[in-house]
């Protein structure tokens, strides 16, 4: 008789079809390469087929790769939604929110803090990442992520539009400004915030092009990957920083920044509230409160 697959590899499997990589899925599993190879091997092993054509460039699944491929993939949405409504059905009080680093501090930071002032039984938790990952999203019961209304399903929801403003400290405008022309920001030191791939956001560049200028990032400027460190090094006196309104808003009113150029808006884009597939109560009531909040 033969023995049954072991089901710990379906979720290893998953991820090595879906991403084309042995080295992509192990870094999103949290695992060693080798550990990877060495599962999907056994399971070659247990049903005597090859499922990978390996390359230097990545791994395509074969034929008999591909109905396994969509067989596991079944398996592991349907296993991840009864774990999320196992979830739901013993913890309806607990609500997990996903978004970036930047905004989880500046923005739902503090106003979780106030809707568990009013609503203390509620049990929060707030994940976040620098990119826009699906995947964990959908792990959440919400998402409140950055882009355009066609990045996102019906169901999201504009929380606040893109608006921004060049921001820096009183003293590095006393030793850098006026930024009365835009030009003057081309020969001042800028703050970048870095991002693997395309930006979502409006850039240095993007927002010098908005006023006919080209630059790029030169000596002087500083680069960081998360918009945190971008406030903390324009606090520092490091450059002038993009200020998002809605982020900066606090260090606006207490001044230890300033506004020193014309803010640009894209109504089309900004941060959206996506709901989860299904969403509880406790979900709903901290939704509608911070919907509410803006």
């Amino acid at each position: 008789m033969q023995r049954p697959l072991d089901i710990g590899w379906l979720r290893i499997f998953e991820a090595v079809g879906r991403l084309g990589s042995l080295t992509r899925a192990a870094n999103e599993l949290g695992l060693s390469q080798p550990a990877v190879t060495y599962q999907i091997k056994r399971v070659e092993d247990q049903l005597g087929v090859s499922l990978l054509h390996r390359s230097q460039g990545g791994s395509r699944l074969t034929d008999a790769g591909e109905i396994l491929f969509e067989a596991v993939k079944t398996s592991v949405e349907s296993i991840d939604k009864a774990a999320r409504d196992t979830r739901r059905t013993t913890q309806d009080h607990a609500v997990r929110i996903f978004t970036d680093f930047g905004f989880a501090a500046f923005w739902l930071m503090p106003r979780v803090t106030d809707f568990r002032r009013l609503h203390p039984e509620a049990e929060v938790h707030i994940i976040a990442s620098q990119g826009l990952d699906d995947a964990m999203a959908r792990e959440t019961d919400a998402a409140m992520l950055f882009g355009a209304a066609n990045d996102f399903p019906d169901t999201a929801q504009l929380l606040i539009p893109e608006r921004v403003v060049p921001v820096c400290t009183p003293g590095f405008l006393e030793r850098y400004g006026p930024f009365d022309d835009p030009a003057k920001f081309a020969r001042a030191p800028l703050l970048h915030l870095e991002v693997a791939g395309k930006s979502r956001w409006l850039t240095w560049e993007s927002w010098l092009a908005d006023h006919g200028i080209t630059r790029k990032p030169a000596q002087g400027d500083l680069g960081l990957n998360t918009y945190g460190f971008v406030i903390q090094a324009a606090l520092a006196e490091q450059g002038v920083a993009l200020g998002w309104r809605g982020l900066v808003d606090h260090h606006l009113e207490q001044g230890s920044l300033v506004a020193v150029g014309r803010e640009v808006a894209r109504a089309d884009r900004g941060y959206w509230v996506v709901p989860g597939a299904s969403v509880s109560n406790t979900t709903t009531t901290l939704l509608d409160w911070l919907i509410n909040e803006t």
